[in-house]
């Protein structure tokens, strides 16, 4: 298989499941301009790869991801400049748009995400794992919304995500106070699917939940997908109009014979790509 050329995100695939782990842990895998650029390479690719059937997202090293990195944002002032204020402003309002797009490239990917989240995972790096379809974390796990304690405003995705993931007043709660969210914490509020006691353990639970999605047909799992984000974003009846539409041109599919005939056999199912 021919990955994209990618320098800080390592991917594996194996068995219908791609590994994108973030690679620079020198720097707890803080988000530079590659790291930003290659994430929308990554799931672009993974997309678009029929042998992918689930990503599991994780960060090398002792932690997920530990948000922006400052030597990036130190540097946006001069990326941004122009005599003319209004010029500088767009700039730095394309800018953003662009980092948002960066990260809505996870959310976008018709295959499952699922983010392995052990050590920090901050402000960007919270942003990015509100893309994914699911969390998992180990006990050391801390979660925060770091931006306040810049004196800015969290601007790629974390306030418009967070508040349908946990309860409105807790999400208001850590973009206004910036405090950390622990492993339990994060279990309880529903930001997370499960905690496992260290990340060795949270890696082998991931990939056997992984595992399981990649056996299950490929395109239910992606109209599955499809589907959520919809009714998530619409109107219940929005969504069950829509829901009757996709399966009008989807259901009778070669996904769904073989499903049935491997029933009937008594085995598992082998599904197309």
């Amino acid at each position: 298989m021919q990955f994209p050329e990618l320098t800080v995100i390592e991917p594996t695939l194996a068995d219908g499941v791609l590994e994108l782990r973030l690679n620079r842990p020198d720097k707890s895998n803080a988000l530079d301009d590659a790291l930003w650029q290659e994430l929308r390479t990554a799931f672009d690719w993974a997309d678009a790869t029929p042998a992918v059937r689930v990503v599991v997202l994780s960060g090398a090293g002792r932690h997920f991801c530990a948000g922006i990195d400052l030597a990036m944002l130190g540097g946006i002032m001069a990326r941004i400049a122009n005599p003319d204020q209004a010029r500088s402003r767009e700039a730095l309002r394309r800018l953003i748009l662009d980092l948002q797009d960066c990260l809505g490239a996870v959310e976008r990917c018709r295959k499952p995400v699922i983010a392995a989240i052990h050590g920090a995972c901050l402000g960007g790096g919270l942003d990015l794992a509100c893309c994914c379809d699911m969390r998992y974390a180990s006990s050391d796990a801390q979660f925060s919304v770091r931006e306040i304690d810049i004196g800015m405003v969290a601007d790629v995705g974390s306030l418009q995500r967070l508040p349908g993931l946990i309860a409105p007043g807790l999400a208001r709660e850590l973009a206004y106070t910036g405090r950390d969210l622990g492993a339990d914490e994060a279990l309880r509020s529903g930001l997370v699917n499960q905690v496992w006691a260290d990340a060795e353990a949270l890696h082998a639970g991931v990939l056997a939940i992984a595992r399981r999605i990649a056996g299950k047909s490929p395109l239910a799992v992606r109209g599955s997908k499809e589907i959520l984000n919809y009714s998530r974003d619409h109107c219940v009846a929005d969504g069950l109009s829509y829901v009757a539409t996709w399966n009008a041109a989807m259901l009778l599919s070669a996904d769904l014979n073989e499903a049935m005939q491997a029933a009937r056999e008594r085995r598992p199912p082998q599904f197309a790509d």
